[in-house]
């Protein structure tokens, strides 16, 4: 049986709260939705899979007996897409009170984006940054209200290429995911700095290692090397989703900023996440990638 040290067990009532998930058709994100469907969450499951995206909404709904919960098409490899999702949910909704900025991508042979950027780099940071800073104005309006960022403990194994962070001279497809999710924790701790005073809180966290659809672009032989770990020592989604659930709901964490969370408890980041200066050279080449002004 995969273990879980750690379960958001609190009862919350989250009616009339608006919760957006990304990456929201399966695995860790689907588990997110359905229970904060059954909270009474009004939820928006941000996909790029509308096909499946749809029946996981079906299958929520049933289970939940709640209604409210809403599919809207979102590619992260595509910042118009991500422009153009970020219009349409203002116009549909004048409030938001959790972000929970969840999906991702992992290990893939080297790919771009629509826009040029690695595609790891590009999905699981860049393309959050964006949707994020799109957001943040009704975030903000809404508040008290929290940003969320599913991170890794492998940001421990990143590094910030400063001479080539789009992974042109060289790429590892491991190397270059470890380095998006030190960007998600990077990112974290300088977007709490600069929303402080403003209600909006962003913690990042690690869902621990969990059997979901990310190692579907793993080489063949690898997944079948791992399958027995897999089996014995990976999280299930719904283990898997308990930190989520913990960083975005848990009412003690309401004013709590800045943080990194495993197992529902905070834990300390690595010495690369805390380094100020690399954090400075990110958000500025974020902006520079995403066209983003301050």
């Amino acid at each position: 049986m995969p273990f879980c040290d750690g379960e958001f067990t609190k009862q919350t009532d989250e009616t009339g709260k608006v919760f957006l998930v990304t990456g929201a058709n399966a695995g860790i994100g689907k588990e997110t939705v359905l229970e904060i469907a059954k909270r009474g969450g009004t939820v928006f499951m941000a996909c790029r899979n509308m096909e499946k995206a749809k029946q996981a909404r079906e299958e929520i709904i049933t289970a939940t007996n709640n209604p409210n919960v809403f599919v809207r098409q979102l590619d992260l490899s595509s910042m118009d897409s991500i422009r153009q999702f970020a219009e349409n949910f203002k116009k549909e909704r004048d409030t938001l009170h959790v972000l929970i900025n969840n999906a991702g991508v992992m290990g893939l042979p080297r790919t771009l984006t629509k826009d040029g950027f690695e595609m790891q780099m590009g999905v699981n940071h860049m393309g959050h940054f964006l949707l994020t800073h799109l957001l943040l104005d009704v975030l903000k309006k809404s508040a008290p209200s929290r940003i969320v960022n599913v991170s890794s403990a492998l940001h421990e194994q990143g590094t910030i290429n400063v001479d080539d962070l789009n992974s042109e001279k060289s790429y590892s497809r491991f190397g270059a995911y470890n380095q998006s999710k030190l960007a998600n924790v990077l990112f974290t701790r300088e977007l709490a700095k600069r929303l402080e005073g403003t209600g909006v809180t962003v913690n990042a966290l690690h869902p621990g290692a969990v059997d979901t659809d990310l190692v579907d672009s793993w080489p063949s032989a690898m997944k079948f090397l791992l399958k027995p770990a897999v089996w014995m020592f990976f999280k299930t989604p719904k283990s898997g989703a308990q930190t989520s659930l913990y960083a975005a709901l848990d009412p003690d964490l309401e004013k709590v900023t800045g943080q990194y969370f495993s197992d529902c408890k905070p834990k300390e980041v690595s010495a690369a996440a805390k380094d100020e200066k690399t954090a400075k050279f990110l958000w500025a080449e974020s902006q520079k990638w995403t066209g983003i002004k301050e």
